[in-house]
């Protein structure tokens, strides 16, 4: 999201910044909010978010076929009641992994593409990882507070020194606007960021552990930007969607936190003495 400046009235201009910053503010409360409740009203979010982001996904390219679009959404269907029921992350994954199956054999015969199943997994997945991550426990709420601040810190800090300081740009053939200079302001936010919320928290981590996570954290939730602006090259598109003033649509909004969130939980389940996601955290 690192633009150059751009006049009044154009896309990334002033009047598109303070729509942007209206909602993203209106969105981080939300996502913060259903946060600090955890349990089922965090699943709630996860699960809108894999669904929004699936529509935004098939959008892009829609099934030749009625019934294929049908049973895509069948089977993702039952995999967010899943997700909201509270089954485990294996358990949750195991049946993830059965509706991309279905969908993709399911394809085969209507003669639609796999478009579809890789869509339930980039929706699944990172759902996963968020609802799990969360729980609902004080060191799941740090996990997410955590994650929450470097994404949103390597957002905000690689748009702005992206655009202030401009220079060599990162990935021109992927997304043209974005700079490496965008990029290392961005990690050094999301470091900071990192770094504060982990200790205001009270997380039992090293400085090393927490600055090492955090940089890990911001490059992968660049990486996500850049995966989700070459998926929209390859289909033609500007933005995802039209969901959200100023921002496009979710998966927009989101591409950054979805593969963050999934490294996080990965982590956490390797290298976790307690054996659960966000035990990186506990006291």
């Amino acid at each position: 999201m690192n633009a150059d400046a751009l006049p009044p009235g154009q896309p990334g201009g002033p009047s598109n910044l303070t729509l942007r910053v209206v909602s993203a503010i209106v969105l981080a409360l939300l996502a913060l909010g259903l946060t600090f409740l955890g349990g089922l009203p965090f699943r709630l979010f996860a699960a809108v978010l894999a669904a929004l982001v699936f529509y935004e996904w098939t959008a892009m390219q829609p099934a030749e076929s009625r019934i294929h679009e049908i049973v895509s959404w069948a089977v993702l269907a039952v995999f967010l009641l899943a997700l909201l029921a509270g089954v485990s992350a294996p358990a949750a994954l195991a049946i993830l992994i059965v509706c991309c199956l279905i969908t993709i054999v399911h394809s085969g015969f209507s003669g639609d593409s796999h478009w579809s199943a890789y869509g339930i997994a980039y929706a699944g997945i990172p759902a996963v990882a968020l609802a799990h991550l969360r729980g609902d426990d004080s060191a799941g709420l740090i996990a997410i507070l955590f994650l929450y601040a470097v994404v949103w810190a390597t957002d905000i800090l690689a748009y702005f020194v992206g655009r202030a300081f401009g220079g060599p740009k990162l990935a021109p053939a992927i997304s043209p606007g974005k700079t490496w200079s965008g990029a290392l302001g961005g990690a050094l936010g999301g470091v900071v960021a990192g770094i504060v919320t982990a200790y205001s928290a009270g997380a039992a981590m090293s400085l090393a552990g927490v600055t090492a996570l955090a940089l890990l954290l911001s490059i992968v939730s660049q990486a996500g930007d850049l995966f989700e602006s070459a998926v929209k090259r390859r289909r033609g598109v500007k933005d995802s969607g039209a969901l959200i003033p100023g921002h496009g649509g979710i998966m927009d909004r989101v591409d950054g936190l979805v593969a963050a969130a999934v490294l996080l939980y990965l982590i956490g389940v390797v290298f976790s003495e307690l054996g659960a996601p966000a035990g990186l955290f506990s006291g």
